[in-house]
């Protein structure tokens, strides 16, 4: 059914994955701490008596710190602030045909995977998409766009609501919300540093480096390969630093591309019509983009991209280290092999 084989196997490997990738991340940021404490500590090793002494490893104590307030920051306001963002509007008493039909496809979605109803919202947007949010199974939400209902038909959506049902039931949401409050995480500490670096690189120009004919050569004199040590050290943190964003970053879009790939599997587990998410993808990808209401900071949650950027509409290199999503030809073609409908991966496949 899946490239990995036994879809639940495939779960399973997710969230072990998940688990290690935090630990990456975790590791990630005391390494960017535990390096601008020994920075710091070689620069002041050899300081006079009375001046500053780095012995306290408050950096490596700072950016931990830092990265699991934001952590409870978003684990705390991340849903809210997501809805907020779309301006996505609580469906609570269905009136028009399509929202009854919305709210029948989902309480059978819910009861297909066995979760409890989401809420449920709506995006006033013309373009069609959806996006699953949330922490957990109770307290999860799924939005989609007023196109996606008048794009659809029943079939469809119901596909569509089981991808989304898969990103809950797998705990996509809460991967995706941490992920994204750790790139915020790096972004913060790459502007602090790269202040603290400027600041540190201007005093020292007129005391510090000024008198490295004879303290850089006496340091150099003691130390010998150390000194050459304290440099590697220093450029590979530096380095760190700035690339920081961008590290993080490329991970969250990886792992968000995996993750499609699973819960379009899962949609098809749910609804046993694999060529309905097929069509369904067809006709969001052909639709006009960018969604307007979906920022950035949301685009990754979404079931295609709603910014309409090209690097994911075409495997390769490049879409694979900047693309939120894979490309939908290739996930329409696994989608329509399940279904057994081969055919141009670009049209969609007459139901029934």
């Amino acid at each position: 059914m899946t490239d990995g084989g036994d879809l639940f196997e495939q779960q399973r490997a997710n969230r072990r994955g998940t688990a290690w990738l935090m630990l990456g991340f975790v590791a990630f940021f005391a390494w960017l701490g535990f390096g601008g404490d020994f920075v710091l500590r070689e620069m002041t090793r050899d300081a006079a008596a009375g001046e500053y002494h780095h012995l306290f490893p408050w950096i490596t104590i700072g950016t931990v710190a830092l990265s699991v307030i934001a952590i409870v920051y978003a684990w705390s306001t991340g849903p809210q602030n997501v809805l907020w963002a779309t301006g996505a509007r609580l469906l609570q008493d269905p009136a028009t045909p399509e929202a009854k039909q919305l709210a029948n496809v989902v309480e059978e979605m819910a009861i297909a995977s066995g979760l409890p109803v989401p809420n449920i919202y709506i995006v006033p947007d013309a373009d069609p998409n959806a996006f699953a949010t949330g922490w957990n199974e109770e307290s999860s939400s799924i939005v989609v766009t007023e196109g996606l209902l008048q794009m659809c038909s029943r079939d469809e959506l119901q596909a569509v609501i089981g991808h989304e049902m898969g990103h809950i039931k797998n705990l996509d949401i809460r991967l995706m919300t941490l992920l994204a409050a750790l790139v915020g995480v790096a972004a913060l500490i790459n502007d602090g540093a790269s202040r603290l670096l400027r600041s540190s690189g201007d005093s020292s120009s007129s005391s510090t480096w000024s008198s490295s004919s004879s303290g850089s050569s006496s340091s150099s004199r003691r130390k010998g390969g150390g000194g050459t040590i304290v440099l590697i050290v220093a450029v590979v943190w530096i380095l760190s630093i700035l690339l920081a964003p961008l590290i993080t970053r490329l991970l969250a879009l990886a792992v968000s591309r995996k993750r499609e790939f699973l819960a379009d599997a899962m949609s098809a587990q749910f609804t046993r019509n694999p060529g309905a998410l097929a069509n369904a993808l067809v006709k969001i990808d052909g639709a006009d983009a960018p969604t307007t209401s979906i920022n950035r900071g949301v685009a990754h949650l979404c079931i295609a991209d709603p910014l309409g950027r090209s690097v994911n509409g075409r495997p390769g290199f490049f879409a694979d280290l900047f693309g939120t999503h894979p490309p939908v030809e290739e996930r329409v073609e696994r989608l329509r092999e399940m279904a057994y409908e081969p055919g141009p991966a670009g049209e969609p496949v007459p139901a029934g």
